[in-house]
């Protein structure tokens, strides 16, 4: 598995570096460009049994940063402040994304920095107007780790209508896994970050029929903490469809682990909504929806017993998003998440604002 990473992305990067000796566009003119995006919530949350939570949170302010040197060699970042400051452990200020880019053409890329892998659909692209509900979903966070990002090199591109991308990074901390949040916590998030076990990526999407995007992706590493080693296998299946006023959303994921008394993770969700736009006549994009959550960070144990419940949600949510232009979005949406051990319920409803540009 490694030696076939390793050799495919070689052989291409070879081929890459090659035709960057080619004559560049003489009237190319280089150009920095900044853009960005952001959102404000507003969260009530009421637990069976407990007093209700409400709070208000500028939760992601991201500028990104990009400069062309010609048509061919660029450079991209992201910065990202999450709930507005950071002091003692709270909020956070992260390099998301930091990397020389060198397209030949429309067919081939390559990758060089802080990347973020394709894998799911949020995880390369979460912008708040693009996903539908106020919270990225609970999926995008237990199963995937999104925003999953680190040091390391990838190769992108695409064959008709088949885009891919093979990716190589820094692997993850296996000391930090846990029963309550999977690989979450053991992202190294680019900070001197052990390369002794770097993790694979590859994905691969079909785009031939419009508005139609289907694929899946494969990750392997035998990750590593201080105490301990443990190989996971992460393969996941998404599909996003929006055309026609409708828009339907679906991802599955599953993390395998040798070692500790977790076996496997797994997790889908599934958004369904239809765009009312033209039955209202309006410029503005107005899409109520429904969404369907169910996952479990400890689905299959060694041990077995209660944990196997007591990581198990599942969460119904419906909701509407309403964007007067494109790039501004206005959200609300009410659901409730039970967790199966012991059925407690949880009510939730969130209002939010975001933008990109």
């Amino acid at each position: 598995m490694k030696k076939f990473f390793f050799i495919v992305l070689a052989l291409t990067t070879v081929l890459v570096l090659n035709q960057a000796l080619s004559a560049q566009d003489d009237f190319f003119v280089p150009k920095t460009t900044v853009g960005g995006y952001g959102e404000l919530h507003y969260n009530y949350t009421k637990t069976d049994g407990s007093n209700s939570i409400k709070t208000l949170d500028f939760h992601r302010f991201i500028l990104f940063v990009s400069h062309s040197w010609s048509e061919k060699w660029s450079f991209k970042s992201e910065l990202e402040l999450e709930h507005n400051f950071v002091n003692s452990g709270q909020g956070e200020l992260e390099l998301e994304q930091a990397y020389i880019n060198y397209q030949p053409n429309e067919n081939i890329g390559f990758q060089a920095g802080v990347i973020l892998p394709s894998i799911g659909l949020i995880n390369p692209y979460h912008e708040p107007p693009i996903f539908l509900g106020v919270e990225r979903p609970d999926y995008s966070k237990f199963i995937i780790p999104t925003t999953w990002f680190g040091n390391g090199v990838a190769v992108y591109g695409n064959i008709k209508d088949i885009s891919f991308k093979l990716s190589v990074m820094e692997g993850l901390n296996s000391d930090k896994f846990s029963a309550s949040n999977g690989i979450r916590n053991g992202r190294q998030k680019g900070f001197k970050s052990d390369a002794s076990r770097f993790l694979y990526t590859a994905n691969i999407d079909y785009l031939g029929v419009p508005g139609l995007l289907i694929g899946g992706s494969f990750t392997y590493n035998d990750a590593k903490g201080k105490t301990s080693q443990n190989r996971i296998i992460l393969t996941e299946f998404h599909g996003k469809y929006d055309a026609n006023n409708v828009v339907a959303v679906f991802e599955y994921g599953n993390i395998s682990y040798e070692n500790g008394n977790i076996e496997n993770s797994k997790g889908y969700y599934f958004d369904l909504g239809y765009n009312l736009k033209n039955i209202f006549k309006t410029e503005s994009d107005i899409i109520p929806f429904f969404r369907y959550t169910d996952y479990n960070t400890a689905a299959n144990t060694i041990s077995g017993g209660t944990i196997e419940n007591q990581y198990h949600f599942s969460k119904w949510m419906i909701g509407i998003s309403i964007k007067p232009i494109p790039f501004v979005v206005l959200k609300l949406d009410y659901g409730q998440k039970e967790r199966e051990l012991g059925n407690v319920k949880t009510n939730l409803f969130n209002l939010g604002i975001g933008y990109m540009f």
